[in-house]
């Protein structure tokens, strides 16, 4: 045998080479995380999931079983509602709910800063206005709501009143705990260097409650929509509140669930509004993983 055919025999007797690229780092540690991570990774992809889920489980149930559709009507019957009203209608009931919805917002905001200054600053204040605060909140809107109406008139005041008394209160609270909660030192250090008091609140209270009151302004959005469709509820020729209340009583569920899906976005619009005002203004006051 020649040297030649040594060679080639011990050539191709050796094991191939493995042609597989190495992985990378950033490879490697894409495969160890959880898909369910990777999901949350995506905004807005596994509530979109589940409400996609729910849908379709809800359709499948109605298609299933005989419900009637005045009881239960499938989702393709509610999304086929839209055009049994004009286009100009559905605009003027949504403008009208959000309108009052949020200058009672707006309004509440705007006076409960003031009386949650008021409330840390004096204890007087707090033993005298926080039991009428908590009795005020106590008391159904929806019992007063007809007294409302009968001294205001019939416009938007009652309705932006009724507002108003729903959202105060989560305001008032959120707002006095966060100023409250400011760590006793930065005060005496604020009244050593005889720091005015409207600077003591402007450059440490009211900064150190930031996430106290955006917790306040997240709940208080949500309860504004239903300050604004009780009030319809009550006395209204407008709004989404009066339109689910008219659909109901004429057997027209479908237009019914479509102005509550109508309700359900506006309330999630408004929420998340409120959060991307936070994140952007200010992202410090933010937990890190939602900044």
């Amino acid at each position: 045998m020649s040297l030649q055919d040594i060679s080639a025999a011990s050539s191709s007797s050796a094991p191939p080479e493995d042609s597989t690229a190495p992985a990378t780092p950033a490879a490697v540690e894409a495969a160890k995380v959880p898909l369910g991570r990777q999901m949350m990774a995506v905004p807005g992809l596994l509530p979109g999931l589940t409400i996609i889920t729910l849908l379709v489980v809800w359709e499948l149930v109605t298609s299933i079983f005989p419900i009637p559709s005045f009881i239960l009507p499938a989702p393709t019957r509610i999304g086929g509602a839209i055009d049994a009203v004009p286009a100009d209608r559905w605009f003027d009931h949504v403008w009208a709910t959000l309108r009052v919805a949020m200058i009672g917002y707006v309004i509440s905001i705007c006076i409960a800063l003031p009386v949650a200054i008021a409330l840390t600053r004096s204890k007087v204040v707090s033993a005298c206005l926080y039991p009428l605060l908590v009795v005020i909140q106590s008391t159904p809107v929806v019992a007063i709501a007809p007294i409302i109406i009968v001294i205001l008139g019939s416009g938007d005041a009652p309705r932006v009143t009724i507002t108003f008394l729903i959202t105060f209160f989560p305001l008032v609270v959120s707002m006095t705990t966060g100023m409250m909660a400011t760590p006793r030192e930065l005060i005496e250090l604020s009244q050593s260097l005889k720091a005015p008091p409207w600077r003591e609140f402007t450059q440490i209270r009211i900064p150190y409650a930031i996430p106290y009151i955006f917790s306040g302004l997240k709940i208080s959005i949500t309860l504004a929509v239903i300050g604004a469709v009780v009030a319809e509820f009550v006395a209204s020729s407008q709004g989404l509140g009066f339109f689910i209340q008219f659909s109901t009583s004429n057997f027209k569920l479908p237009q019914a669930w479509l102005g509550l899906g109508f309700l359900v976005l506006m309330s999630l619009t408004l929420f998340n509004l409120v959060v991307l005002v936070q994140r952007i203004f200010f992202p410090w006051s933010m937990p890190k993983d939602e900044r």
